[in-house]
């Protein structure tokens, strides 16, 4: 497991209207949100509205439509956040995307020095926000993975893999998770995603070496049934948590995730 601080979190919650507004991003700090997709249905056509035409046309080749409702519900509650950051509507957010894909504000509106990253998987979407430092995060829903060995083998280090080789089918599943969303928050951070050597991103510490840059991780607790990491080029003390509840949202919890809405972590360095 990753090495955090130890320090006590203080807890507030926030009931909020929709649209919501949630805390503001201050120098040092980072927001981590995180949203229940399959539970914005009331939102779904809200959130379609405030897309770009690109990310309207993404959503049409998803073949499944629960897929394109994640798409369409994930990308709508980002806008909904940066336009909270920004203090403009969320069909105002202009994006635009890095060399090897990930989105960015475009340069009109980096005054705010914002950096964000978002993941998703089974239904939870994961967002991660700054301001000033490089953010990555990454989430994934715990399964079984038929070709696990294979993926290690291409992508994991020789240490990882023997780490691997001693588990048991269990353990070995939470721990390839773990070593996956490590290495994908780093690179997402880092801004290369997967075209960079994921068998080069070694954890040491709670932390990374990457090219002449330390990226500190946290692992972010959504419950037994999914690993979630953070990357950032700062290192982070918990501050507080933030619970920002829609007025009427019709969303419960799943599994052991208690939350009736986006929740937001505050970090600062």
């Amino acid at each position: 497991m990753t090495e955090g601080s130890d320090e006590p979190m203080k807890k507030t919650c926030l009931r909020v209207d929709i649209p919501f507004y949630g805390p503001p991003l201050l120098p040092g700090d980072i927001h981590i949100w995180w949203a229940r997709l399959d539970h914005l249905g009331f939102r779904l056509e809200k959130h379609e509205q405030v897309l770009a035409a690109d990310e309207r046309a993404r959503a049409e080749r998803f073949r499944f439509e629960r897929d394109r409702n994640r798409f369409i519900a994930s990308r709508g509650v980002l806008r909904e956040i940066l336009g909270c950051y920004l203090g403009i509507e969320p069909n105002a957010v202009r994006l635009t995307y890095g060399k090897h894909g990930k989105p960015k504000l475009v340069e009109e509106m980096v005054s705010r020095n914002i950096e964000f990253s978002l993941s998703h998987s089974e239904g939870i979407a994961l967002y991660g926000f700054s301001h000033d430092h490089q953010i990555g995060v990454d989430i994934e829903y715990v399964r079984e993975v038929p070709e696990m060995d294979q993926i290690a083998g291409q992508f994991f280090s020789e240490g990882e893999k023997q780490v691997l080789r001693n588990l048991h089918a269990r353990e070995k599943m939470g721990a390839f998770f773990e070593y996956w969303t490590t290495k994908e928050s780093v690179l997402k951070a880092d801004g290369r995603g997967l075209f960079a050597q994921m068998e080069d991103v070694v954890v040491k510490h709670g932390r990374v070496s990457l090219d002449g840059t330390t990226w500190f991780l946290r692992e972010l607790d959504l419950g037994p049934y999914y690993s979630c990491h953070l990357a950032t080029n700062i290192e982070l003390s918990t501050v507080q948590m933030v619970k920002i509840k829609f007025e009427q949202a019709e969303c419960y919890g799943v599994g052991s995730l208690k939350t009736h809405g986006p929740e937001c972590c505050i970090f600062s360095s």
